[in-house]
């Protein structure tokens, strides 16, 4: 959707706005003169003793302001404002189908399922207070309260981490080393670099040489250039800032170390990083619109729409929302689907199902592979996962 229209209507009011309040201000200014003035002025008046009539003055301050004529002087920049106003609520309007529900397909949906992604969302950004509300207000079981505690520690790590202690991450990470090394992750070793970094710039040189001797010494065969270096920084003790190595100082390296923990945490929970109701609400907020559009085409088909089973035209979503290939048959030009899988043939070219079928005469016939001479047997296709 093209948001530029939006942009400029908002901008074009933005400013009138700005133009009627500097406008209004200089107004005011000048009537708070005209009454600063006519004050001083009385003031003088009763000092002198000379009374003269004050209503005079008055008078002369009354047929100033009529003078004036601010409501006048306001009433054009007010005008162009509120016709500017009226205008940006029609537009957004125009832009924004505020009826979403012509995207809305009759599926039944497992509630239970549902409360369990809507409470699972809830503890893992932190909010326990909010999530546990939700479980007693659905009335759901314990189960679904039972994914509360790993989070709950997941955070007290993260808070620790905030004041810059390291001890329960490294107790976790200590206790789930073999399968944070069976996921590949080197997030052990970098808990105790950061300890160790720590240590050193605290001045300390002989605690952080026991310290890297107890715990780096054991990742020397994987990390040795790394753990080369950290020696090195034993000679710049309590001055890290000033030594060829500064970017271990860097604040940057506790945020990349808090996320790297929750990523391997949520992992080992089987769960992804990103909240999985997060990134569906994000998904679905950019497909919102297309579809829509579509919808409206197929207004008077809704029985089509409702057994479809794949759209017909293409919704695009940004890179982080793609997590699965797309395979196009080469030769149908057709996407596959469950129906019509992608097939590899033993030449090593990928075909989907459909058009080997139709090239082998029911699977019944040698064929040739269309992207090189080789003699295709269509028992020797095996189907493909992406």
């Amino acid at each position: 959707m093209d948001v530029n229209p939006i942009k400029d209507a908002f901008d074009r009011v933005a400013k009138k706005q700005k133009l009627s309040y500097s406008k209004t201000q200089e107004v005011i200014d000048q009537i708070f003169q005209e009454i600063s003035d006519t004050i001083e002025k009385i003031q003088n008046t009763h000092k002198s003793d000379s009374r003269s009539d004050y209503k005079a003055l008055l008078a002369d301050l009354k047929t100033k302001i009529k003078e004036m004529a601010p409501l006048t002087l306001l009433e054009g920049t007010q005008k162009e404002l509120n016709v500017a106003l009226s205008k940006y609520p029609k537009l957004l309007e125009k832009s924004f189908n505020p009826d979403i529900s012509k995207a809305y397909r009759n599926v039944d949906l497992d509630t239970a399922t549902v409360n369990y992604i809507i409470a699972s969302h809830f503890y893992r950004q932190g909010l326990f207070d909010v999530g546990d509300c939700f479980v007693t207000e659905a009335m759901e079981p314990e189960s679904i309260a039972s994914i509360r505690s790993p989070y709950v520690e997941m955070y007290q790590i993260l808070e620790a981490m905030k004041s810059r202690n390291l001890e329960p991450a490294l107790k976790w990470a200590t206790s789930n080393s073999s399968k944070l090394k069976a996921n590949g992750s080197d997030l052990e070793v970098k808990l105790h670099r950061m300890q160790y970094v720590e240590i050193l710039q605290s001045g300390i040189r002989d605690e952080a040489l026991s310290y890297a001797r107890i715990h780096l010494a054991r990742f020397a065969a994987d990390h040795f250039a790394e753990i080369q270096k950290l020696m090195g920084c034993l000679l710049w003790a309590g001055k890290l800032e000033l030594s060829p190595y500064p970017d271990l100082l860097y604040p940057a390296n506790w945020d990349k170390l808090a996320e790297e923990l929750t990523r391997q945490f949520c992992s080992l929970l089987g769960q992804s990083f990103e909240s999985p109701l997060g990134v569906t609400v994000a998904a679905g907020v950019q497909a919102l619109p297309p579809l829509l559009k579509f919808m409206n085409v197929m207004w008077g088909k809704k029985q089509e729409w409702q057994s479809m089973k794949q759209l017909p035209v293409p919704v695009e979503l940004d890179d982080e929302f793609q997590f699965h290939s797309i395979f196009v048959c080469p030769v149908s030009k057709e996407q596959a689907t469950d129906d019509n899988p992608p097939w590899l043939m033993p030449c090593g070219h990928v075909l989907c199902k459909q058009s080997i079928v139709k090239m082998s005469k029911n699977l019944s016939k040698s064929f040739k592979c269309p992207y090189c001479p080789t003699d295709i047997d269509s028992g020797n296709c095996k189907a493909l996962y992406f």
